[in-house]
């Protein structure tokens, strides 16, 4: 085999990635072409853009497969619903029309959806955390190591340890469907009025301002957790298996009250409620860590399913010290599955005798693997919207955007190929300065849309990381939680509880130093994001700091921007000052079509 096609699709997050001689060339998510959040259609653009960027048709692939098991999940849901039968009856009817269509048959399905695709090439199929593991480890910069993955629910697991070595990924033990952690935190989503499979995000960072008097509810009402990380939920609170909502009456008296109706405004009960699922959550990311330690005999773990996206769990992971090191699948989510099933297959093979290369740092190329376009190209997008731009080369273009970040500005940054999984890390970015106490208010409320308490993340030199965080090791993902180091923080000033904690500045980078006195660090290295690294230094030689706030180039409700077109609409429609996108600056103020309208289905949180 020499070209793999891997999907994922019809959950959330579809995506397609390609394999081509063992080496990842291209990997997308369908969101960031369709410009519908967490769309989970097949992915017919990402496949696309992966044939594109390979130069081939589906007519030169060798397989393309599937990164879970239909039937197998298909059986489950059948024997979920008649276990509570005829408690599921409202829900059922909505469920089987799809899987009796494209999602039963999806042989069917994709050869109608790749007609060119030869008769002769398999379509293959992978189980859902076998995908999950095979993402984490074989990118990964270990010849072998411990697996975790967690997430809310594959076939039948929700929870796998495993181990991997070489070419070889090997499932040891795991937990089954309804007891997942990944159901539980979901639940507390809902709860807090945030939407499931995009609010988990936004419950991670309104933990900090809360107190964990509930996590003694937890233990005792909902969760049994047992001292090596396996757990079972008590149904009871529970409402998932009968209906639309993930929680019932109990679940809400437990928690002295009602679920909070979105967009409305957060008691304190919401945030202590937060604090306390987040408390039982790293508890049990631990335990488990500590048991996949105790079965593997490995030194090294790697992590994968969206629970591996709750990077303040994964700090504690890493500062607990149970594995010398730890390695996080950018992709960590459903998205990541088409990766992983691709991988899964190209390594395990039957008969295959070329040996996995282990690449020091890891093999997703900086998770830098989606489309990226020229300078003649996006001038052509430019001119199509009468857009004002000067075009600078490269030295002119990195001192100007400095100036205008230490000016306190804020720029949108557009370069190279755009990032595979949910974070911006440096090529599809909203630029500020972290060291305004006015940047976080700004960011939130005038250009991104979302809500204040929301924390942003550094971006920051990696040779100069220790100076500002108490990170061991790279974080090029941005997906560890790590305390802002004690010589960068401020003496507190006063007392302050619930939301009024943000008013108050906590250290010299105080847009990027959350209320617990934490950042979720991007660690930028020459090697693997030149041009960002380059801005970060020339950022450090003008104002003396190595840092700058990093978040996603979108807005509240919209995917992460992709082509040139999608940048200028996006930057336009907020109080952005500047957008730098590959040679080009355009100064806001100067623009003739303000308002121009977006071409995205928002998707409410």
């Amino acid at each position: 085999m020499r070209h793999l096609l891997g999907i994922s699709a019809y959950y959330h997050d579809s995506a397609a990635a390609l394999i081509g001689d063992g080496r990842i060339v291209a990997a997308a998510q369908e969101e960031r072409f369709s410009r519908k959040k967490n769309d989970e259609r097949f992915p017919r653009h990402a496949v696309a853009f992966c044939l594109k960027q390979a130069g081939i048709t589906a007519a030169d692939l060798d397989a393309v497969v599937f990164y879970d098991k239909p039937i197998t999940k298909f059986a489950r849901l059948l024997e979920s619903y008649l276990a509570v039968a005829p408690g599921g009856w409202l829900t059922f009817p909505r469920v089987l029309p799809p899987w009796l269509g494209e999602k039963l048959n999806l042989r069917g399905t994709i050869r109608f959806e790749m007609p060119d695709l030869r008769p002769d090439a398999p379509i293959l199929f992978t189980e859902h955390h076998q995908s999950h593991a095979a993402s984490a480890f074989f990118p990964s910069p270990f010849e072998q190591a411990a697996i975790l993955t967690v997430d809310g629910v594959g076939e039948w697991a929700t929870t796998t340890v495993g181990v991997g070595k070489g070419n070889e990924v090997e499932m040891l033990q795991e937990i089954r469907f309804p007891h997942s952690l990944g159901l539980l935190y979901s639940a507390f989503t809902a709860y807090c009025g945030f939407r499931i499979n995009s609010g988990e995000y936004k419950l991670m960072g309104l933990a900090p301002y809360g107190e964990p008097r509930f996590v003694d509810a937890i233990y005792e009402h909902l969760i049994e957790l047992r001292a090596d990380g396996s757990f079972r939920l008590n149904l009871d609170f529970f409402h998932f298996l009968r209906g639309l909502r993930m929680t019932n009456r109990k679940f809400h008296d437990l928690f002295e009250g009602p679920p909070r109706p979105p967009e409305t405004s957060l008691e304190q009960r919401h945030m202590d409620v937060a604090r306390s699922v987040q408390v039982v959550t790293e508890e049990v990311m631990l335990r488990l860590a500590r048991h996949a330690k105790e079965v593997t005999g490995q030194r090294n773990l790697c992590l994968a399913g969206g629970v591996a996206l709750n990077c303040v769990a994964n700090g504690r992971i890493l500062r607990e010290r149970i594995f010398d090191r730890l390695w996080i699948q950018p992709a960590a989510g459903d998205a990541g599955g088409a990766l992983g099933a691709a991988l899964a297959v190209w390594h395990m093979q039957p008969g295959r005798e070329q040996p996995r290369t282990v690449i020091q740092s890891d093999a997703m190329q900086g998770a830098f693997l989606g489309p990226e376009f020229s300078d003649d190209e996006i001038e052509a997008v430019l001119r199509q919207h009468g857009a004002v731009y000067e075009r600078l080369e490269r030295e002119a273009l990195l001192d100007r955007v400095t100036d205008r970040l230490a000016d306190e500005k804020i720029v949108g940054w557009v370069q190279g190929r755009m990032e595979y999984g949910p974070r911006a890390l440096g090529h599809r970015s909203i630029l500020g300065d972290p060291r305004s106490p006015r940047m976080q208010s700004v960011l939130n409320l005038k250009v991104k849309f979302r809500e204040s308490f929301r924390p942003f993340a550094p971006a920051v030199i990696e040779e100069r990381a220790p100076e500002f965080f108490e990170l061991d090791g790279a974080s090029p993902y941005m997906l560890l939680v790590a305390p802002v180091h004690p010589a960068q923080r401020l003496p507190a000033a006063g007392q302050a509880h619930g939301l009024d904690r943000l008013k108050q500045v906590r250290s010299r980078i105080p847009a990027v130093t959350h209320v617990d006195d934490s950042a979720r660090v991007q660690t930028v290295s020459e090697r693997q994001c030149p041009l960002f690294y380059a801005l970060l230094k020339r950022f450090e030689a003008r104002t003396g700091c190595p840092v700058l706030v990093n978040t996603s180039f979108n807005v509240r409700g919209e995917p992460v921007v992709c082509t040139p077109d999608d940048a200028y609409r996006c930057f336009v429609n907020t109080e952005m000052d500047y957008l730098a996108i590959g040679g080009f600056l355009l100064d806001r103020a100067r623009q003739p079509s303000l308002g121009v309208k977006q071409k995205f289905h928002p998707v409410p949180d």
